[in-house]
């Protein structure tokens, strides 16, 4: 696995919490039960999910 700087990850951070932002603002106009309504929330949650993982590591690096 490729090793990432603490300033990379930092990085990728804040561009998964913009675009965790930017879907759930979306979120709202779509209708429930939705192809796109699915896809969007499996997406938030991967996108959580990535931001958990990279917090982990950013730990593990300080």
């Amino acid at each position: 696995m490729e090793d990432f700087t603490k300033e990379e990850l930092q990085e990728a951070l804040r561009a998964i919490a913009s675009t965790i932002s930017k879907c759930e603002k979306v979120q709202p106009k779509l209708k429930e039960g939705t192809s796109q309504h699915t896809l969007l929330i499996r997406r938030i949650k991967a996108l959580r999910i990535a931001s958990a993982l990279i917090t982990r590591e950013l730990e593990n690096i300080s």
